[in-house]
């Protein structure tokens, strides 16, 4: 059997796998959790492992490999959403994460990390870039003119 075919059959029951496990480990995503299931049957496929086993074998194969995925990447699961609101009043994941007790939200200093970045990789000196680096620690003016043996000024 091709191995579309064998995915065209049995792709339902691994959606219903994926929606299953994705109720009892919300971290993680039902339709990301059902492409890892076929990129595993799909491994499985090319090593020849699929070709005597029955649809009952191979969904229970599929679900032991997904419990075991979520057990290895449940730490690395991102567990909210920016856009998710938490807490009993309501109030947006943004205002959780404040830096420095400033009223810096997440999507600004992330703002601030991209215009960095693209700074940094836009034709600056290495000095430049270093002093950059200095700065982005968190160094005063004065300090980063310590740091390399130059004046502040």
């Amino acid at each position: 059997m091709e191995f579309y075919d064998l995915l065209k059959k049995l792709s339902p029951k691994i959606r219903a796998i994926a929606y299953k496990l994705k109720g009892h480990f919300s971290a993680f995503n039902e339709e990301d959790l059902y492409q890892e299931a076929v990129v595993n049957l799909w491994q499985e496929y090319k090593k020849d492992k699929l070709l005597d086993k029955t649809d009952s074998y191979i969904l229970q194969g599929c679900y032991f490999f997904l419990k075991n995925y979520i057990r290895k990447n449940r730490d690395k699961a991102r567990l909210l959403s920016i856009e998710d609101n938490l807490g009993e009043e309501g109030a947006p994941f943004e205002e959780l994460f404040l830096k420095d007790e400033k009223t810096l939200y997440v999507r600004d200093y992330l703002d601030d990390l991209l215009i960095a970045d693209t700074i940094r990789n836009n034709g600056l000196s290495v000095r430049e870039k270093e002093i950059l680096t200095y700065y982005a620690d968190g160094l005063t003016t004065r300090e980063i003119g310590k740091e390399m043996g130059a004046s502040h000024v």
